[in-house]
């Protein structure tokens, strides 16, 4: 049977953070589902189709060593059970595992039908520079019957927020800060550039 890793992201922008995460599951999972999301939880992101776009550019070149990582558009869904059930069509004899950030562990009790998904996913923490693991937060998902694991990573210190908020452009790729300039999008696209690669240059 094999085993699907499912990992929905806001990827607004995607950094080395989320590609960091992706390798580490590629070596630990027969396949790897990533996906750009609308976080409910979250105000003023960058529109979807924006965030799909980078999210590709990030994977493209580990997809060379490591092609059992897939972006699955179609798994993008307001409600997490409903990108499941998608799931569960695509990879009909498969075992799932959830993967969320640490920071997302204090919100995952209010998700809609929590109960169900936990019921048919397993689900993989993976610890966030600055997000500290509550204990408590932890019991109460395996009160709601989670059966979880955590992680033995540390993605690198960076974050989307770094760059939105503060024009720290060291998380990104070549190709994702070139594709936020030639877009025009969040306020740093004004910011000077600092990398240029045969990428950029190819792109020409």
């Amino acid at each position: 049977m094999q085993t699907i890793a499912l990992f929905g992201t806001s990827a607004d922008p995607p950094t080395i953070g989320h590609r960091a995460i992706l390798a580490w599951l590629s070596y630990r999972f027969d396949g790897v589902a990533v996906w750009a999301s609308d976080n409910p939880f979250k105000a003023h992101q960058t529109p979807l189709a924006h965030r799909m776009a980078m999210l590709r550019l990030l994977i493209y070149d580990l997809q060379r060593s490591r092609p059992n990582v897939q972006c699955c558009p179609d798994l993008s869904q307001p409600r997490t059970i409903h990108t499941l059930e998608i799931a569960k069509r695509r990879w009909a004899n498969a075992t799932f595992t959830f993967v969320v950030g640490s920071d997302l562990v204090a919100q995952l009790a209010t998700w809609y039908q929590i109960e169900d998904l936990l019921r048919e996913v397993n689900l993989l923490v993976v610890p966030r520079p600055g997000y500290p693991l509550s204990e408590a937060a932890l019991q109460g998902l395996r009160q709601r019957g989670a059966r979880m694991a955590i992680a033995d990573l540390m993605g690198p210190d960076t974050s989307s927020t770094a760059y939105r908020n503060h024009k720290d452009s060291d998380g990104l790729t070549a190709a994702i800060e070139d594709y936020i300039h030639r877009e025009h999008l969040y306020e740093c696209q004004d910011a000077p550039q600092k990398k240029h690669t045969q990428w950029q240059i190819a792109q020409r």
